[in-house]
């Protein structure tokens, strides 16, 4: 068992980008976190620079998998205070007559069903605490039109976004928080790989602030919605993007 004395947080994605950087920051403000991938090297080698951590190698578009890393969650902590679905992304930049249907599916299964699979699996073990905390990590994509995107990703990102106001409503009752953040230019590993230098450039000239995000920015949101602070927002979408969108 972890000791009770630290708040337990979950983060689907952890092993790189973003993911890496919210589990980071979570386990500096004293969280004992798990760690959840299917990347189990770089899972493994995370695990292995934070104290108080575990990780669970999971297919968090899998029912069988979510519900065993549940399952081990709740033999190892019993309870869940932070839940933060990160798991998303997109293989390549495609449109609407160029993706496949397997290529749809696969990328709303990432980036949407994970979000409902791993909530609807770690919220009876948040429900006791009186004051759990989910945030779910969208996207511009889901708020307005990019061209550096994929018809499915920015589905599945608005599609998160309803989601979260959805979950709001039903789990005020609770006590439990429900958050989405959508941040826009992150640059990332997986970003670094899909784009060229003169399309880097370009992106971080769309950007009011002129430069692409760093992980860590992303984080530190997460930090403070998971925080006390926060307990009065639910069923919000923070627009963490440097001034490209503006509502």
């Amino acid at each position: 068992m972890t000791g009770p004395s630290h708040r337990i947080s979950v983060v689907t994605g952890a092993s790189t980008g973003i993911g890496r950087a919210i589990a980071q920051r979570l386990h500096d403000v004293g969280d004992y976190v798990y760690l959840l991938d299917v990347d189990q090297v770089r899972g493994a080698e995370l695990c292995g620079t934070l104290e108080r951590s575990e990780f669970i190698s999971c297919d968090v578009t899998s029912e069988e998998e979510v519900t065993a890393a549940r399952d081990r969650i709740a033999e190892g902590s019993g309870q869940v205070d932070v839940l933060v679905n990160n798991a998303g992304g997109f293989p390549a930049r495609l449109t609407l007559e160029t993706v496949t249907l397997e290529q749809w599916h696969a990328t709303l299964d990432l980036n949407l069903t994970s979000v409902f699979l791993v909530s609807r699996a770690i919220i009876p073990l948040m429900r006791g605490t009186g004051q759990g905390r989910i945030i779910n990590i969208g996207s511009l994509a889901g708020q307005t039109v990019g061209w550096q995107t994929s018809p499915p990703y920015a589905a599945a990102k608005a599609g998160v976004q309803a989601l979260t106001r959805t979950m709001a409503t039903e789990l005020a009752g609770h006590g439990i928080t429900v958050n989405c953040i959508a941040p826009s230019a992150v640059l990332t590993e997986r970003i670094a790989e899909l784009r060229d230098e003169a399309e880097l450039r370009a992106t971080a000239e769309t950007v009011p602030l002129a430069r692409y995000q760093q992980p860590d920015e992303v984080a530190g949101w997460v930090v403070f919605l998971a925080s006390g602070d926060a307990g009065y927002m639910t069923g919000q979408t923070l627009s963490v993007n440097g001034g490209r969108f503006m509502a």
